[in-house]
């Protein structure tokens, strides 16, 4: 069966084009080594999962290594305490069954134990004793137990998920003296740290820094430019497209700055879609102008990446007008993680940190929030919006912009929108310059 670019759930090496991720992986590991807990926040479709899953298989010769999703977790099991714990070792005592470990008589009595607590659903069994239960089996284990759960922001605004937290922190603090998990590892969009944005204005009192114990995750999750091009180097490897790989990752990085999701996206319109409704054979689709064609495609398309945009821009009012400032006032914005609109902003993936100063993250989003406000009844009801629409079919020819009219168009407009301003006379002289060249 032959490999594709996958853009839905998880990339799974045998049946994808995916980029060698063992760096990061290589990364990961030593701060389990280390024994850290720590979050892995990225935006939506940035390959936490996929992370998570490549991960449990690199480390399983060194730990035993459980790996939960909250999102399989109903909305009864964080109904109480009782429910959620006897949920929880129902799933974590899994991965002994699944792997049909040989077991020490210790552990196998421990393992029983908890066994018959879910088996008689006994309603004193608590989180606290779900963790002493857990801090025996750590402690008979003849490897060190790795725990990661990821779409932990299912559970986040829950208090069951917090008394969660909440134990597995005084758990970290006293595993000098009690055995505890190795390491811990949480995958969600929300930062543990910023957990109180989950919360509903009468629930803020719940917030207490619940899992303070964590270190920071500072690892790339992005795609580089060379990671790129190794995934289409085994796409060329089949297909023999004749494309400029180098040329061709480069533009991919450019104008997604990496994001996976983008990458893998562009690629499957010029791989899956382009080429059959547009262009013979895939030497065409896969050139600088099979690329800029995807680009069209993706500005225009709806998926579910720009929806969760929408969506965000929609929650979270001062969000939306940072951005909308950022790109049309042309003032600088200094990069403030304090502040909350430029918290959330790079949380979701929207922004980021470019020398001190708040940056749109990527060529892509960028033009398709300049055309979500372009689009705006607010913006259509200026003047330079409706002269906009006059000229603008003038400035593209044969399918390109046509940046020296543009310029020229800039120097006979520029008093228009900036003569009140003295300081820009020397731009306005530069640009005159280069047009005469």
């Amino acid at each position: 069966m032959a490999k594709e670019f996958n853009v839905t759930a998880v990339c799974i090496p045998e049946k994808h084009y995916m980029a060698d991720i063992r760096q990061r992986l290589k990364k990961i590991k030593t701060l389990i080594d280390n024994g850290c807990y720590f979050t892995i926040n990225k935006a939506r479709q940035y390959g936490k999962t996929t992370t998570l899953i490549a991960l449990e298989k690199y480390l399983q010769k060194d730990y035993y290594v459980i790996l939960l999703d909250f999102q399989t977790f109903g909305y009864a099991e964080f109904q109480s305490e009782n429910v959620f714990a006897i949920s929880f070792a129902k799933s974590f005592l899994h991965f002994f069954e699944k792997n049909k470990l040989e077991l020490t008589d210790r552990l196998n009595e421990t393992i029983s134990n908890l066994k018959d607590e879910i088996k008689n659903r006994n309603t004193d069994f608590t989180l606290k004793t779900l963790f002493e239960e857990l801090s025996d089996i750590c402690g008979r284990t003849d490897k060190p137990v790795v725990l990661m759960v990821d779409e932990t922001d299912s559970a986040a605004n829950n208090q069951v998920f917090l008394d969660f937290l909440s134990q597995t922190r005084a758990a970290y603090i006293r595993r000098a003296t009690q055995p505890a998990f190795q390491s811990v590892i949480l995958a969600s969009v929300y930062d543990i740290k910023n957990l109180k944005r989950k919360l509903r204005p009468d629930d803020e009192h719940k917030y207490n820094s619940p899992w303070n114990i964590a270190t920071d995750f500072n690892i790339d999750m992005s795609l580089s430019a060379n990671g790129i091009a190794g995934m289409l180097h085994d796409y060329e490897n089949d297909y023999h497209s004749g494309m400029d790989i180098e040329s061709i990752a480069g533009l991919l990085y450019e104008y997604t700055s990496g994001y996976p999701f983008l990458v893998s996206r562009l690629c499957k319109i010029m791989d899956d879609e382009f080429h059959k409704n547009n262009f013979s054979h895939k030497n065409i689709a896969w050139t600088k102008k099979g690329f800029y064609k995807a680009i069209n495609i993706i500005l225009s398309e709806k998926n579910t990446l720009f929806e969760s945009l929408y969506g965000k821009l929609a929650e979270y009012p001062e969000l939306n007008s940072m951005l909308y400032s950022l790109l049309f006032t042309g003032k600088s914005i200094t990069y403030n993680p304090d502040k909350p609109s430029i918290d959330i902003a790079a949380m979701f993936g929207f922004i980021t940190n470019h020398n001190g100063t708040v940056s749109i993250a990527n060529r892509i989003f960028e033009t398709r929030l300049y055309n979500l406000y372009l689009s705006t009844s607010e913006m259509h009801e200026q003047d330079i919006y409706k002269a906009s629409l006059q000229d603008k079919n003038q400035f593209v020819t044969n399918g390109y912009l046509d940046m020296q009219l543009v310029l020229e168009k800039f120097v006979v407009h520029f008093n228009d929108l900036y003569g009140d301003k003295n300081n820009n006379k020397t731009f306005i002289e530069v640009v005159k310059h280069w047009l005469k060249q």
